[in-house]
């Protein structure tokens, strides 16, 4: 089955390495890019419109000029009340206690990732969706 994956995330260089470790993953993705949560949230009404559904697996930044991470989680969850909301992995260059901690908390948030995203933490969330979707 192939997943929809949204990566967003203001930052060209860790776009490119998340997008790279999906690309050599045993998944099958359709991958969208997005440098800001404004243009994520227009992805998502793209995707509404186009397939009637929302993207299997979001990888967020947190933190991104203007719409960050946290502004997008709130829009997604206001906009999108009556679809499938998608699994949101945060993705983070900094290791920060404060926001893994509202992270963890947040009930829209499947994970926190320490950029750059792993093969390995790939692999383990590919059997959680699956799990999902069985």
């Amino acid at each position: 089955m192939k997943l929809t994956t949204f990566i967003i995330d203001d930052d060209l260089v860790s776009q490119f390495a998340t997008r790279y470790c999906i690309q050599q993953s045993q998944g099958n993705f359709d991958i969208v890019t997005c440098s800001s949560g404004e243009e994520g949230i227009q992805a998502c009404f793209s995707s509404i419109e186009k397939h009637d559904r929302l993207p299997d697996i979001v990888f967020l930044d947190l933190v991104m000029d203007d719409m960050n991470g946290w502004d997008f989680l709130q829009n997604l969850k206001n906009l999108f009340v009556e679809h499938e909301l998608p699994s949101v992995y945060v993705l983070s260059a900094f290791t920060n206690a404060k926001d893994r901690a509202i992270a963890k908390k947040n009930g829209l948030i499947s994970g926190y990732v320490d950029k750059p995203l792993s093969r390995s933490y790939l692999e383990k969330i590919l059997k959680e969706e699956e799990k999902k979707r069985a």
